[in-house]
Order: structure tokens, then sequence, then C-alpha cells
């Protein structure tokens, strides 16, 4: 489970999307979550469907690595499904016992884990496409005009960035140390909730002694290189927009009215 976590990992290739500005890919992530909620029909799904699988085909990403992400999120897909299956009043299709299936809930579950699925995999196609410091980057740049009512742009997209760079590292950390306890006889797979509740604290305590250990190592790393927050600091790569960012502009425009339309039309 711990290796389908795709979030915060960088697939490195040479792709359209790979080669895109930061800011053109956070942009456009942000216009295709904002499109998930605008859609409520078949046709905006569709369009949304399409919109993804094509982008999904310019990172040249193996559909497959893409999509194993989704397992994290299995538990919390199947509890959103359910309870927008068996809670949400209308025409009843099945009854049994004290569920009841209407077909309002059926169409409602359906397009939530429609939703869910398409916010995690389009959030995936960021951050296999943009690594860390190009993220804070583009962060930064993006939220730049915050700096004048006082808030620290540089700190907070810093903190996201190592937060993401994190991730990888800590699940590999926590698969080593699962199968250091399992050599040592420890089994995390069967009992009640309580048991694997307990069964995880030899593995806790060294996962989190050894995220403060690399913390501290960070900080004392940063210290000694003097940094002191982005005031006064510059670029190695600005960023600049180019071609190809301007169409992918104008794509996310001709998209979001796309949909818009589709939700207005039908």
């Amino acid at each position: 489970m711990l290796r389908e976590i795709t979030l915060g990992q960088y697939y490195p290739v040479d792709s359209p999307v790979h080669r895109l500005d930061p800011r053109t890919k956070l942009f456009g992530t942000m216009v295709y979550i904002i499109s998930l909620f605008i859609a409520e029909n078949f046709w905006g799904y569709l369009l949304a469907t399409l919109a993804l699988a094509c982008v999904i085909r310019l990172t040249k990403v193996p559909f497959g690595f893409m999509v194993r992400g989704l397992k994290a999120v299995l538990v919390l897909l199947l509890i959103s499904v359910s309870f927008n299956l068996f809670l949400t009043p209308g025409e009843a299709l099945v009854q049994f016992w004290i569920f009841r299936i209407t077909r309002e809930g059926l169409s409602l579950a359906f397009f939530m884990a429609l939703r869910l699925i398409y916010l995690v995999i389009g959030s995936s196609v960021m951050t296999l496409t943009t690594t860390p410091n190009q993220l804070t980057d583009g962060l930064e740049k993006s939220l730049g005009f915050l700096n004048k009512v006082g808030v620290p742009v540089h700190e907070v997209s810093m903190m996201m960035s190592i937060a993401l760079r994190f991730i990888p590292i800590l699940v590999e950390e926590t698969d080593k140390i699962m199968k250091a306890q399992m050599a040592r006889g420890a089994d995390f797979e069967s009992g009640n909730l309580i048991k694997k509740a307990k069964a995880m604290v030899p593995l806790l305590v060294p996962l989190f002694i050894s995220a403060f250990r690399r913390a501290t190592d960070l900080a004392m790393a940063m210290e000694a290189r003097c940094y002191r927050g982005g005031e006064g600091r510059t670029k190695m790569k600005p960023l600049r927009y180019r071609k190809g960012d301007r169409i992918a502009y104008g794509l996310y425009v001709l998209y979001l009215a796309g949909v818009i339309g589709l939700k207005i039309a039908f």
C-alpha cells in the first residue's frame, strides 16, 4: 500500500507537460478542480474525462503508475460512495432491511466517485511532472502579491515543497521499518482493529524518530548555508513563460468555458 502513494513523487521524462512553466501547471490544476465542482451532468464529466486523458497522454507517464495512487484513498472513496448511495432521499430503486438505494443517490454516488478519482489523478499529474524546486518557485511567483499584506509567501512555499519532498522519503523509510519489524516477528495484518493499532506502535516510534532526525539535519544544513528567508534572494533559473504556456492558458479558458456551457445547456 505504501508503494502505491504517488502524490509528491516526480517522474523524470521529457514531455510537453514537463516543459511547461510550474505556474501554468498550478493554474491548470486549479481550473480542473474548479471544473469538477461545476460539472453536474454526464456531458460535463465526459469533457473532464477527455481533457484528463489528453493530458495524461501528453505527460508520457505510464497510466498504470499514475492511477495506482488511487489505492491509497480507496477507503475514503468507499465511505463517500456509501454515504451518498444509502443516505440520499428520492425515488427508491432497491430496498433491503434499513438500507435503501435511490435513483438520486445512485447518480450522486457515481459522480462523487468520479470527482474524487479525478481530483487525485489531476493532482498527481502536477506533482509527477513538476519537481519540488519548480513547485516552490511557481507558488512563490504566483502568490507574490500576498507579500504586500504581510503573508510570508516564500516561507509558506518552502514548507509545502519540503512536505512534498518528504512524502516519498517517509514512505520508503516506513517500508524499510515494516520489513525490519516483520523479520523480527511483527504482524501488521492479522487481529482486530485494536490489535492492529497496537502493532503499529513499533512502526510509528522509529518513524517519528527518523522524521525528526531528518528535519534536524535539514535545518542544520539550511543554517550552515546562511538561509535567512526569501527576501533579497535571486533565482538560478528564473521562470519565464514560453509559447507552450500561452497555448496552455488558452486551452484552459476554452475548457472551462466548455464545462460551464455544458452545465447551462443540459
